[in-house]
């Protein structure tokens, strides 16, 4: 099983009718290529990450300033894969950094993070609290008169 793991192959088809030098070097430098391009993604981190390498990406990053705790990005950036980073301005404040293959993954991630936040401020009252609240307000309700059978035969 380890050497399996430790191993790793490259599956070649080549077609030709005649199998020459040439065909043979232009197959081996395709193969070649694909291996550096497969290499280069690896290398290139993904998630959070220091400023530095974000910068380093290819393609658009863009800022925003950032109050709060950065653990509360993470989980929502792992989900639409955005590569992102901090920078600490003072203390509470950040400046992230961030960059995604497609530019809507970065707006729904924001959006979930804002959502996140504004639901986060609210207060979650009890199930006891509720119906203590609700028992004052039966409570304090002035009672209506009913009426009894007496009082319907009665015609009152």
């Amino acid at each position: 099983m380890q050497e399996e793991v430790n191993q790793r192959t490259m599956a070649l088809s080549i077609r030709a009718s005649k199998l020459t030098g040439k065909v043979l070097a232009s197959a081996f430098s395709k193969v070649v290529k694909a291996a550096k391009g497969h290499h280069q993604k690896a290398l290139t981190p993904k998630g959070r990450q220091s400023v530095k390498k974000l910068l380093n990406h290819r393609g658009d990053k863009t800022s925003i300033p950032y109050v709060g705790a950065p653990k509360d990005f993470d989980r929502i950036a792992k989900i639409y894969e955005v590569d992102y980073a901090f920078r600490k301005v003072s203390p509470g404040h950040y400046l992230l950094f961030f960059k995604a293959a497609q530019s809507g993954d970065i707006t729904e991630a924001m959006r979930k993070y804002s959502e996140k936040v504004l639901h986060k401020g609210r207060e979650k009252t009890s199930i006891l609290g509720q119906l203590r609240r609700f028992t004052e307000l039966v409570r304090a309700k002035p009672k209506k008169k009913q009426r009894t059978r007496e009082a319907v035969k009665d015609g009152r």
